[in-house]
């Protein structure tokens, strides 16, 4: 079992005790002097306890975990849970269950958000997973679920996907997607203690970074808009054709677009020859269906400027799709499994 904690309370050490039949490591991510003595009745408890010298955040928290556990127990299954009183024990244990004998990539301990559940936690929860399927095509029923089993082949490939803070877990998720790597979920207790106080979830920067990879596939369209119309406009005054110019500007955004979308959106280490050809059948498809509706649009609307945003924002879903499907997603590793979403095996209940 992996916990990683920061700042936590006397509910960490009963966690420890009502999990000792199994090999607790505890990850204090700086919690600084004031904490020892809650990591010592951890300690007394039966957890191994490593101490970073100072706050790194979970993701950082969880790679030097996996490392330990990888180096220290070889062929040992690992279950992160969260140290705050989130995760019952018998939900630890039903994962930790399934780990020992599924083929999935990992396993997910899933919440339902039944009974009383605080609402920036049910909204956030549900505007994640709807962003998710959006970026992965897949349906996961709770993307910030911090129960969560690996099978020991795997925390090689934890150690190597980046992210320090929250966004790491979600980087993992989206990194299986990516990879065609199975994951499996087992419906879990939907718990949230006082209002759910103890988490040290900042709204608005974790937010960003969990969001990232919509945020930045958005920000790389407008900026290849903005070249796109800006190119437009200067070729339509200077050449007064209209088909001719959108294609010279369509060409240089699309450039743009793709060395940015490889680089800093889908790519991470996808070849070129393999990503150029899809992106350039994808580019052409969408210069055609640009032009056809672009013109039909300042025919009938009377205006470039509207019928040239209008045009982009239609296009908009469907690029985004077939990028990260055909362009940039990664085919399935020989022997590998494909990503399958089970319905949990234990029914979730409020509190």
């Amino acid at each position: 079992m992996l916990i990683p904690a920061y700042q936590p309370d006397g509910r960490l050490a009963d966690l420890v005790h009502e999990l000792d039949r199994h090999h607790v490591l505890v990850v204090d991510d700086g919690s600084g002097p004031s904490y020892d003595m809650v990591f010592e009745e951890a300690r007394m408890a039966g957890a191994e306890v490593i101490h970073l010298d100072r706050n790194r955040g979970k993701g950082f928290a969880l790679r030097t975990g996996f490392a330990h556990a990888a180096a220290a127990y070889p062929g040992h299954d690992v279950v992160c849970a969260d140290s705050d009183g989130q995760h019952r024990p018998a939900d630890i244990e039903a994962v930790a269950a399934r780990v020992g004998v599924t083929p999935a990539a990992m396993v997910l301990g899933v919440r339902r958000f039944t009974g009383r559940v605080p609402a920036r936690s049910r909204f956030g929860n549900a505007a994640t997973r709807v962003l998710f399927r959006l970026v992965t095509g897949l349906s996961v029923t709770d993307t910030q679920t911090g129960l969560r089993g690996y099978p020991a082949r795997m925390l090689g490939w934890l150690g190597r996907v980046p992210g320090d803070r929250f966004e790491y877990e979600l980087r993992l998720l989206l990194r299986a997607a990516r990879d065609r790597l199975a994951i499996e979920e087992v419906g879990i207790a939907t718990v949230y203690l006082d209002g759910n106080r103890s988490s040290h979830f900042r709204p608005l920067q974790d937010s960003v970074r969990i969001y990232r990879p919509l945020l930045g596939f958005a920000a790389s369209s407008l900026l290849a808009f903005g070249v796109d119309a800006a190119l437009l406009a200067v070729l339509v005054s200077a050449t007064d054709q209209l088909v001719l110019s959108a294609v010279l500007a369509r060409v240089v955004s699309a450039t743009l677009n793709y060395s940015v979308n490889r680089r800093a959106v889908f790519g991470e280490g996808v070849a070129h020859r393999r990503a150029a050809p899809r992106y350039a059948a994808l580019a052409v498809a969408s210069l055609s269906a640009n032009v056809v509706v672009l013109e039909w649009l300042n025919t009938a609307l009377g205006s470039l400027a509207v019928a040239k945003v209008l045009t982009e924002v239609t296009l908009f879903a469907a690029g985004f799709a077939i990028q990260r499907a055909f362009v940039f997603g990664r085919g399935r590793p020989s022997g590998g499994e494909p990503v399958a979403h089970l319905e949990p095996v234990m029914e979730a209940t409020g509190t």
